[in-house]
């Protein structure tokens, strides 16, 4: 008789991105608007640099923190675009951005603990703290413009709670935070000794303000995530970075080293010309989705759609209005089925989700256009 596996994963579902996209799969001439990924490509010269690193047969493993050269240069690429100051045994090199969220939850938590989120959130949090037997606490954003507000914060912190994780520019809203806002937020916490997930992945993707991190006003207690898959269109490449204090990098490199021993040689190089000769790359496409966003908002919004404007990245998360009465998957469904345009319902982020959609601006200005006109028709009849 087989034995049991662990029982956290009978209450951990498929995303519901995936079960959306397997849900419209097939359906012909479809315009998918669900993608979170940049449609550009991987800059030249950073996948030159990774061809000659194979034709130089840098195949081997390289230290479990990464190569060290890329560390010193990641250590001055965080220093020159966000203020932060780590050196290279502050850094870790992971296998993208996910990597690090899960290294880093399993470095801090401990059964029973309490990790708050704002809702609506990434899909890709919950399950990790589930399975360190922790607990996740959702603060409800839709009413504060999809943004934590100190008051909210301060209400859900008990005993028990071990950290916060903030994701901003936000996945799925396009939301950020202020260099003010994050401030009111480290006020609040700076006594608390929470530990912050500063999940900054969309840093170099921002249209109003230049990012801002809270890691200089929360030195200590912060965790930042950052990677090259949205700044430099590297996302097959899998590179993420973790910086945090010592005494936390070196207790969250045991956990890298023994779950992937090191990011690829190859795609190390690669990053390695990406946050050196590309330091700027991501400065094309930010120009470019920032003229999408603008015309997606106008074309939603002379739809009747209710729209938040996106700080960054590159989604809108949008509100059905009240004659629609279908939930979110049922009526995106709808959408694929009747107008050829897939767009993520909400209630794949959260249950507060359910009466919104995600619309991802990451694809071509051409292909964008016509599923704007396709939801049009779709919302007159």
């Amino acid at each position: 008789m087989t034995k049991s596996i662990r029982p956290e994963l009978h209450d951990i579902q498929v995303s519901g991105i995936r079960t959306f996209n397997t849900r419209v799969t097939g359906i012909p001439d479809m315009i998918r608007l669900t993608l979170g990924e940049p449609d550009f490509p991987t800059p030249e010269h950073v996948k030159q640099a990774a061809i000659q690193a194979i034709q130089d047969n840098f195949t081997n493993y390289t230290p479990n923190a990464g190569m060290p050269e890329l560390l010193q240069a990641a250590s001055t690429y965080f220093q020159e675009k966000y203020n932060l100051e780590y050196n290279i045994d502050e850094i870790i090199v992971t296998v993208g951005a996910t990597e690090a969220i899960s290294v880093a939850l399993q470095t801090i938590l401990e059964p029973g603990d309490e990790v708050i989120l704002p809702d609506p959130i990434y899909p890709g949090y919950e399950p990790l703290i589930t399975l360190n037997k922790a607990v996740p606490i959702k603060i409800d954003t839709t009413e504060t413009n999809f943004k934590l507000t100190p008051e909210q914060l301060h209400t859900h912190i008990t005993a028990k709670t071990k950290a916060l994780i903030i994701p901003y520019p936000s996945n799925p809203t396009g939301v950020s935070l202020t260099k003010a806002e994050l401030s009111d937020l480290a006020a609040v916490l700076k006594e608390t000794g929470i530990f912050v997930i500063a999940d900054e992945i969309y840093s170099e993707l921002t249209y109003q303000e230049e990012h801002v991190s809270i890691a200089p006003m929360l030195t200590e207690q912060t965790i930042v995530i950052n990677g090259l898959s949205k700044s430099h269109a590297m996302i097959g490449w899998r590179i993420g970075f973790l910086l945090a204090p010592q005494e936390i990098t070196q207790e969250m490199l045991k956990i890298h080293q023994y779950s992937v021993t090191c990011a690829s040689s190859i795609s190390q190089k690669a990053a390695l010309e990406a946050i050196t000769n590309g330091k700027d790359d991501a400065f094309q496409m930010r120009t470019e989705y920032k003229t999408r966003a603008n015309f997606t908002q106008e074309r939603l919004e002379k739809m009747g759609f209710t729209v938040i404007p996106p700080d960054g990245a590159f989604y809108f998360f949008v509100k059905l209005p009240d004659t629609i009465t279908e939930n979110s998957f049922d009526w995106a469904v709808k959408l694929a089925e009747e107008a050829k345009v897939a767009v993520v319902p909400g209630n794949a982020f959260s249950e507060k989700g359910d009466r919104y959609f995600r619309l991802s601006y990451a694809t071509s200005f051409n292909k964008l256009a016509e599923a704007l006109d396709r939801m049009a028709t779709f919302l007159e009849k």
